[in-house]
C-alpha cells in the first residue's frame, strides 16, 4: 500500500550555480539531470505526484557552497542561495521544505546563516555538502577541527539536524586511480561521508553537545555494518582515542539516516536493527536516483510492519523537522 512520504534528500541548483556542475557528471546524462535540477516546481512536482511523495525537503547538490574556496564570495553565495530556494518553497510550502545551504569556510558566518535560515526562512536544517574548500584549491576542511565547535553549539541550541552529504574529493584518492566506476555514488562518496561522519563521532563532539543530530543518506553511507567493528575495536585499542561515548552510543542516539539512493531491503533492516525504526527516514535522491523507483520499492516492502513503514515514510520527518511547530531560540556562542 502506497503511505503519502515526506522525501528528505532532494536536489535543485539555481540558475547562477547550473552550468558549473557539467563537470561532474557524463555528457549523455547532463542534459536531462540539468533539466531536472531546475525544474523544481515543473518536473520534481510531477514525480512527486506519481510517487506518492506528500511533500519534499529541498537542498543543493553537492558541492554547493563547501566547493567555494574563497570565503567572502562562499558567505554572499550562500545568502543569495539559501534566499532563492525560501522563494522556490513560499510558492508551495504545502509540498516543499527547505535545508540551508551554509559557508562553512567561515563557521561563525555559517553559524548565523543558519540562525537567519530556521527563523528568517523557515528552513528545517542545513544540508552539509562534506568537506569545506578554503582559501585554496586543493584544500579539505573537515568539521571535528576546534574552531567549528561553535558552530556545532548553534546547531544544537536550535534543535535542528545537519544532513551530511558526501562530494568529491579534491584529488582522486590513489587506490581507486584506473578504475573510474568506484568513483562517486558508486563508492568513494560513501567513503567519504562515513570518514568525515567517524571524525565527528570519535572526536568527542557529541560528549560536548549531546543533543546534537546529524543524518546520513543512502541508509548510513555503509555504516550500520561497520560501526559495530569500530566500536569493538576502539574499545580493544584505544590509540589514544578522546570521546567519553563510545562510537555505537553516538551513532545511535546522534544520527538519523535515509533511504536515498539505498532501495536495499536488506540494508533497511540493517539499518533499523543498529539505530531502529524511528531513526530511518525515507528519501530518494532525485534526480540522480529514481523517485518513482524509490517510492515503488519502498511501498511494497512486506518485511516490516505497517506500523514502521509510517514512520519511516512520514512521522520521523514530521518528529524531527517539527512541521508545523515552531523551532527553538539559538543560543549563539562566542568565537
Amino acid at each position: 500500500m502506497s503511505i503519502p512520504k515526506i522525501a528528505v534528500e532532494e536536489h535543485f541548483i539555481p540558475p547562477e550555480l547550473i552550468d558549473s556542475y557539467e563537470k561532474f557528471y557524463p555528457a549523455p546524462k547532463w542534459p536531462a539531470l540539468r533539466n531536472a535540477l531546475l525544474d523544481t516546481h515543473g518536473q520534481l512536482l510531477a514525480t512527486m505526484d506519481a510517487s506518492g511523495v506528500e511533500m519534499t525537503l529541498l537542498s543543493l547538490s553537492s558541492p554547493g557552497i563547501q566547493g567555494i574556496p574563497a570565503r567572502q564570495q562562499a558567505i554572499e553565495m550562500a545568502r543569495r542561495l539559501n534566499d532563492f530556494l525560501a522563494e522556490q518553497v513560499a510558492k508551495r510550502p504545502d509540498r516543499f521544505q527547505g535545508f540551508a545551504a551554509l559557508p562553512l569556510q567561515d563557521p561563525d558566518a555559517a553559524a548565523k546563516e543558519l540562525v537567519r535560515c530556521v527563523h528568517e526562512l523557515g528552513f528545517k536544517g542545513a544540508m552539509i555538502n562534506g568537506f569545506s574548500q578554503i582559501d585554496k584549491e586543493d584544500s579539505m576542511v573537515y568539521y571535528d577541527l576546534p574552531q567549528y565547535r561553535p558552530f556545532w553549539a548553534t546547531a544544537e541550541s536550535l534543535d535542528v539536524p545537519c544532513y551530511m552529504h558526501p562530494r568529491y574529493p579534491v584529488e582522486e584518492p590513489r587506490n581507486i586511480e584506473g578504475h573510474p566506476w568506484l568513483r562517486g555514488a558508486a563508492w568513494s562518496f560513501g567513503v567519504e561521508a562515513a570518514t568525515h561522519a567517524l571524525r565527528l563521532i570519535t572526536c568527542g563532539l557529541f560528549d560536548q553537545y549531546p543533543k546534537l543530530t546529524i543524518i546520513l543518506g543512502h541508509l548510513g553511507e555503509m555504516l550500520p555494518s561497520a560501526i559495530w567493528r569500530l566500536d569493538h575495536r576502539v574499545k580493544v585499542f584505544k590509540r589514544g582515542f578522546p570521546a567519553k561515548r563510545t562510537p555505537l552510543d553516538c551513532f545511535r542516539n546522534n544520527f538519523y539516516v535515509s533511504t536515498s539512493g539505498n532501495f536495499c531491503t536488506h540494508l533497511l533492516l540493517d539499518a533499523i536493527l543498529t539505530l531502529g525504526v524511528d531513526r530511518v527516514l525515507f528519501a530518494a535522491d532525485y534526480p540522480f536516483e529514481d523517485m518513482a523507483e524509490g517510492a515503488a520499492w519502498f511501498d511494497q516492502l512486506d518485511v516490516i510492519s505497517e506500523t514502521d513503514r509510517i514512520k519511516i515514510a512520514r512521522t520521523n520527518a514530521e518528529r524531527l523537522f517539527k512541521l508545523g511547530r515552531p523551532v527553538k531560540e539559538p543560543t549563539l556562542s562566542p568565537a
